[in-house]
């Protein structure tokens, strides 16, 4: 910059003094490129100096992906990488702000839990009724959940069927099914469970065809009929184990968190994929 600045200034000077006229117009453009370098370096020392200024940025651990680690591990079978908190079971459904189960019996109670533990809140209900229950934990089951035996006669006395549904109405289609297996089984007593409730097509189709039916307020209504002893066990079996994560229908275990390969939500799928391919949508 002073090199281009002293070669400008000798060049005004000479161009005044006749015979050295020429070399003053050698020397103008060599100033002026000069002039120019010496401005590009002025200009990245002030650059560099400002940013020299701001705070250091934070440190990032080069191979913490969380996306790709937490799906890499899925797929493997490995233990879940820690998030940037703890997984707790209100990330997929409704529980108490810290986490932690209900102590009481309500609906948060179904809302919870999975569907399996669902079905074992009703076969312990049933059971505290006198009946002996037979379940199948996983695999088809024929459209029946619960198979109900009286100790004073031989078979099935009644079949039960659960449905662990959040918001969405059991349909006519659904209880139309169920009537059939009923049939088919040769059984004339049959009850139907959900969570959720029925549809009003749904529940004069019931009551015409001999189903019994028990919405989520209903089975809460039987729970609070149960000794408080009762109510405790019922609440042991809804909370048993991983009770948030849902159980692979096909499989009887326990379902891992994946991602789309393309990209987007979470969603639930089978550890033994690509054995098993079942699927259970995560609630955001």
């Amino acid at each position: 910059m002073a090199l281009g600045a002293g070669l400008f200034v000798m060049s005004l000077f000479l161009s005044g003094a006749g015979p050295l006229g020429g070399a003053a117009k050698a020397l103008h453009m060599p100033a002026l490129v000069a002039l120019g370098i010496g401005a590009v370096f002025v200009a990245i020392d002030v650059l560099m100096n400002k940013a020299a200024d701001q705070p250091p940025l934070p440190q990032v651990d080069p191979e913490f992906n969380p996306t790709r680690n937490r799906v890499a591990a899925l797929r493997d079978g490995d233990a879940l990488p820690p998030r940037h908190a703890p997984w707790r079971a209100a990330d997929a459904f409704s529980t108490k702000a810290d986490g932690t189960p209900p102590k009481q019996w309500s609906a948060a109670v179904f809302d919870a839990i999975e569907w399996r533990r669902f079905e074992a809140v009703c076969e312990t209900l049933f059971a505290q009724a006198g009946f002996e229950t037979r379940t199948q934990s996983h695999g088809a089951d024929g459209g029946v959940d619960i198979w109900l035996h009286s100790k004073n006669a031989s078979g099935p006395a009644l079949v039960v069927q659960c449905k662990h549904w959040r918001g969405k109405q059991v349909g006519v289609k659904e209880m139309r099914e169920f009537f059939g297996v009923m049939a088919s089984q040769g059984v004339k007593r049959g009850t139907y469970a959900t969570s959720s409730t029925f549809t009003a097509d749904a529940t004069s189709f019931a009551k015409s065809n001999g189903i019994h039916l028990l919405d989520g307020a209903g089975l809460l209504g039987l729970i609070k009929q149960r000794t408080p002893e009762q109510q405790q066990a019922l609440l042991a079996v809804a909370f048993e184990g991983d009770y948030a994560r849902p159980t692979c229908a096909s499989c009887g275990v326990k379902m891992v968190e994946r991602q789309p390969k393309n990209g987007g939500s979470l969603f639930w799928g089978c550890k033994n994929y690509p054995l098993c391919r079942s699927t259970l949508p995560m609630r955001a």
